[in-house]
């Protein structure tokens, strides 16, 4: 019998075609979930839509400014959304002598600041009318420190900080908020993103006691913290590295 946890349920997710993206829509569509699927690229939301199963709806979306974000959205978006889970993400690794305002706004804006944003009109009545579920990408370096990723670390302990506060704001309505902070993760785009070089990942790899983690596992891991099953999980940021956080 198929598993249909999140018949229903629409899901809004953004960075739906980047490779957790894919793995967490592919992970919901085979619940039974409702995708409302964003990205940079129409073409690559298309060909995601007619893949996974189930009917949804995409839309291109630009994350480099929230000043829109509203507009674009709230004409689009259901008024019966359960869930939002922002994947979406941006790294620029450099170290503090290289790094520009400009380099450092970027990953605050993406991996923060839309996701707060995205948050806010979602949780609106409009959309969002009964109990719902809220999932920020965050990642072990909000809690750790590598070279290079100062932004990007800052970033990402921002939205963890922002899910627990908005964990307590919103639980008067049934709203859970949580994080998922994912290790190592071995995607297509992982060394080209974080410009890491086969030697620097091999060093990262080494430091994952249970070797690298796949896009499924972490797509398994944020369907939890999304399910309409777990009602009493808020608050929470689930490390899930491999037990590179462990030592």
């Amino acid at each position: 019998m198929a598993n249909l946890e999140f018949e229903q349920c629409s899901i809004l997710l953004t960075g739906a075609t980047s490779g957790l993206g894919e793995a967490i829509a592919l992970c919901l569509a085979t619940a039974g979930a409702r995708l409302w699927l964003t990205g940079r690229k129409l073409e690559h939301l298309q060909a995601l839509a007619d893949r996974i199963p189930g009917e949804h709806h995409y839309l291109e979306l630009d994350l480099s400014s929230s000043a829109e974000l509203e507009a674009q959205l709230n004409p689009w978006l259901p008024a019966d959304l359960y869930g939002f889970c922002h994947c979406a993400g941006a790294v620029d690794t450099r170290p503090i002598k290289l790094m520009k305002p400009v380099n450092s706004a970027l990953q605050m804006q993406i991996n923060y600041a839309a996701a707060l944003e995205i948050a806010r009109i979602t949780s609106l009545r409009q959309h969002m009318p009964g109990a719902g579920s809220l999932l920020f990408m965050s990642s072990v370096y909000a809690n750790l420190g590598a070279p290079g990723q100062s932004a990007y670390c800052a970033s990402k302990a921002a939205i963890t900080a922002a899910a627990r506060a908005l964990a307590v704001e919103l639980a008067p309505r049934g709203i859970r908020v949580n994080s998922l902070a994912p290790g190592f993760v071995a995607t297509a785009m992982t060394a080209e993103n974080a410009k890491l070089s086969t030697q620097a990942i091999e060093t990262i790899i080494a430091k994952h006691p249970l070797g690298p983690g796949s896009p499924e596992q972490v797509a398994r891991a944020a369907s939890f913290l999304l399910s309409p099953l777990n009602t009493w999980i808020t608050g929470t940021e689930l490390i899930i590295d491999g037990g590179y956080s462990a030592q």
